[in-house]
């Protein structure tokens, strides 16, 4: 099977999320960066628990498949602009922890008060400005993009936290890192202003997941 190697890490990343409870259901999303621009991502509206190397899509610059029996995870957008931004980005996860979700929900990013922040995620954990329905792929890859800067981690406000490093076991860290940091620094602050997502937009999510989640094709 091509890309054996690559499969394998994401898979094995998949494991782990589910185990320590980084993800929910079929939100979350793993992808490796491949030769010719090319990206390996993990499919929609799979559990992690059910995802194998053969369940993995091929997707090109464009964010269409080339390979692949599913659709890719409709974040592939953010993904691969990234990797295309990025030369030092090798592998994304975007996870779903109870603490840095918690912290996506605020006004606020993170800063660094861990010396593992500095040292992995190059400082403070930005937060992107506003909240964009997460229907709009396009939009909300390039909020990602220009918030993230040279930082291996970011909050997407309202969503989740998405985490990048060299390679597979660096983005895992990068998770554990941000976890971490999102969990003590609510600890020692205590509340923070909550930004809550419009009734309107509450109704165009619903929608989509009833509708149209998983079926987006890379037109989107």
């Amino acid at each position: 099977m091509e890309y054996a190697k690559e499969r394998k890490a994401i898979v094995e990343a998949c494991r782990w999320l589910e185990a320590n409870e980084m993800v929910i259901g079929t939100w979350g999303n793993v992808s490796a960066r491949l030769d010719g621009g090319k990206l390996l991502v993990t499919p929609s509206r799979v559990a992690f628990t059910d995802i194998y190397p053969e369940d993995l899509v091929v997707v090109d610059t464009e964010g269409c498949k080339v390979e692949g029996v599913w659709y890719p995870s409709s974040e592939v957008h953010i993904h691969r602009l990234i990797y295309a931004r990025r030369g030092d980005v090798n592998a994304i996860i975007q996870c779903y922890p109870t603490y840095a979700s918690a912290m996506c929900a605020s006004q606020q990013g993170i800063p660094p008060i861990f010396e593992e922040m500095s040292q992995l995620i190059g400082g403070g954990i930005p937060v992107t400005p506003e909240y964009i329905n997460a229907g709009q792929h396009r939009r909300l890859a390039e909020a990602v993009i220009q918030t993230i800067g040279q930082k291996n981690a970011i909050l997407i406000r309202n969503h989740a936290p998405m985490c990048f490093g060299r390679d597979m076991t660096e983005a895992l860290t990068c998770c554990k890192v941000t976890e971490k940091a999102a969990k003590s620094y609510l600890a020692l602050k205590g509340g923070v202003d909550v930004a809550v997502i419009p009734d309107e937009m509450v109704d165009a999510e619903r929608e989509r997941y009833l509708n149209r989640y998983g079926y987006e094709g890379c037109e989107e």
